[in-house]
C-alpha cells in the first residue's frame, strides 16, 4: 500500500499478517488464489487506485462493487479494463455511452482509466478482489468494512469531495461512511443514479448527466474539470 494511505486503512490492510478472525480469512483467501494464478486483480494491483490517486488529491469517489473476474480484465480500478485487446464490459460500454451524449465526445476512448484516476477520481470497488470466474467472491469478507474505514478517514483531510453513487451497494457504502462521521459532510456533492450496468442503465443511468454534473461541482468549487 502507498506510504500516503496507511494512516486511512485498518491495519491489517497495511500490515496482512497481523490480521486475525474474518479478517485472517480473507487474507488468506487473497494469497491462496494469487499463489494459484486465480486472484482478480493480481496481487501487485490490489492498491493500485491508491498508487494512482493520493489522498491529498482525491477530488471525486466513484465507487464500484466488484472486481471483474474475467480473464486480464481487473487492474485494481473500478469498472476499468487495462487490456486494450479485450471488448468493453457492458457497464463500462454504458459508462462511455452516456460520456459521450453528456459531453458530447466520441465514444471511443481507452477501456484503461488510469488518467481519470490520475486527476483525482477515486475509482473504488467496496470488495478490492474475487476469484477468476466468481463474481462477488470475496464480497462480505470485510474488505467492505476496510473501504467504509478508510474512505471515513479519507474525509477528514478533504473537507469536500463529489461522490459518484451508481447503484445501491454505491449508496450503502456511502451512507455507512457517512454514519461514521459526526458533520454530515455539507460540503459534499452526491450524484445518484441507477448503476450503468444492462440490467439497470435504461431506469435512470442514462440521461442522468454524472461526468458534466462533477465537472460543473468542482468548477462551482474554484477546481479544474476532470478531462474524461
Amino acid at each position: 500500500m502507498p506510504e500516503a494511505w496507511r494512516l486511512h486503512w485498518p491495519t491489517w490492510c497495511v500490515s496482512p499478517e497481523r490480521a486475525d478472525g474474518q479478517d485472517q480469512v480473507l487474507v488468506h483467501a487473497v494469497l491462496s488464489l494469487s499463489k494459484a494464478h486465480r486472484l482478480c486483480p493480481e496481487l501487485p494491483d490490489v492498491w493500485r487506485a491508491l498508487d494512482l490517486t493520493a489522498p491529498q488529491e482525491v477530488q471525486v469517489v466513484v465507487l464500484g462493487q466488484d472486481p471483474y473476474h474475467g480473464p486480464r480484465q481487473a487492474h485494481g480500478l473500478a469498472f476499468s479494463v487495462q487490456d486494450p485487446l479485450l471488448p468493453w464490459p457492458p457497464s463500462l460500454r454504458n459508462m462511455f455511452q452516456e460520456r459521450s451524449q453528456d459531453l458530447g465526445l466520441p465514444l471511443d476512448r481507452p477501456a484503461d482509466l488510469s488518467d481519470w484516476a490520475k486527476q483525482g477520481v477515486l475509482l473504488l470497488n467496496s470488495a478490492l478482489t474475487t476469484e477468476a470466474g466468481e463474481a462477488g467472491k470475496h464480497q462480505h469478507m470485510g474488505w467492505e468494512d476496510a473501504v467504509v474505514h478508510a474512505l471515513a478517514s479519507l474525509c477528514a483531510v478533504r473537507p469536500r469531495l463529489v461522490w459518484v453513487l451508481w447503484g445501491k451497494s454505491a449508496e450503502r457504502v456511502h451512507l455507512n461512511v457517512m454514519n461514521r462521521l459526526p458533520d454530515g459532510r455539507k460540503h459534499d456533492v452526491c450524484l445518484r443514479s441507477p448503476h450503468p450496468s444492462p440490467l439497470s442503465a435504461y431506469r435512470g443511468f442514462f440521461g442522468s448527466r454524472p461526468f458534466s454534473r462533477v465537472n460543473a461541482a468542482l468548477q462551482s468549487w474554484g477546481g479544474a474539470p476532470i478531462l474524461w
